[in-house]
């Protein structure tokens, strides 16, 4: 299909070469796939990260229907006065959507990337999403304020994170007591789904990963057609 070739044919960012962590940490070097950058996490290797050159992939005119990305936001169970964090926000897809959903409140559209928010930046002018705040993030820390966040949306973007379990602590910290993770991977069970092995997920992978950061696994959504909407919440 489609997306097979589309993402072994995206562009990516160059990634520096890494040491290997204490076992205890739960990184190791593994030498590099195709698509991982030849580091692994708890036994899961990370991704490269897509870079902004292959932004236009992310608006494709046809990722709502295969995705079903309007559901989504509607799953998420959000209130108009919420905080929202859209972390790997890119080129902007979800953070528009999310704005529309909470309109008293506010999203943060966070990216590692400077170009990506400069295109959000760029939407803002033409497009609502007035309560858009960008955010330029660091690899390990979103930069966000502590206990601040209603909700964190990662959409197709934790496999990506090259300090997952840093990044894991630093976005339990940004959360108010009781604030939410929706975590949304490709389904990483299902060889159907049209993707690379390194850009899915299990969902006994991504529990495992989120409790070791001390996030509790609330409940799976498995009605979207390719990806898990796993939800966690910070006691």
């Amino acid at each position: 299909m489609i997306l097979r070739w589309v993402c072994a044919a995206i562009l990516i960012l160059s990634m520096p070469s890494f040491a290997a962590a204490p076992d205890k940490d739960g990184y190791a070097n593994t030498g590099p796939s195709l698509d991982g950058i030849g580091k692994s996490y708890m036994g899961r290797e990370i991704a490269y990260v897509m870079g902004h050159e292959a932004a236009e992939w992310l608006d494709r005119p046809e990722r709502n229907k295969e995705e079903s990305s309007e559901r989504l936001v509607s799953l998420l169970g959000l209130k108009p006065t919420d905080a929202v964090a859209d972390i790997g926000a890119g080129s902007g897809y979800f953070s528009f959507r999310l704005a529309a959903a909470v309109p008293q409140g506010y999203v943060y559209a966070v990216d590692i990337q400077k170009e990506m928010l400069d295109m959000i930046k760029a939407r803002q002018s033409k497009e609502r999403g007035a309560n858009i705040v960008t955010v330029l993030g660091g690899v390990a820390d979103p930069r966000l304020k502590p206990n601040a966040i209603d909700l964190i949306l990662l959409v197709d973007t934790y496999h990506e994170f090259s300090y997952p379990r840093e990044m894991g602590l630093a976005m339990a910290r940004v959360l108010k007591p009781g604030g939410r993770i929706a975590l949304v991977e490709y389904r990483g069970e299902d060889p159907k789904v049209p993707i690379r092995d390194t850009h899915r997920m299990t969902q006994e992978q991504a529990k495992k990963e989120m409790a070791a950061v001390g996030l509790v696994w609330q409940r799976t959504d498995d009605s979207l057609p390719w990806q898990h909407l796993m939800f966690f919440t910070k006691p």
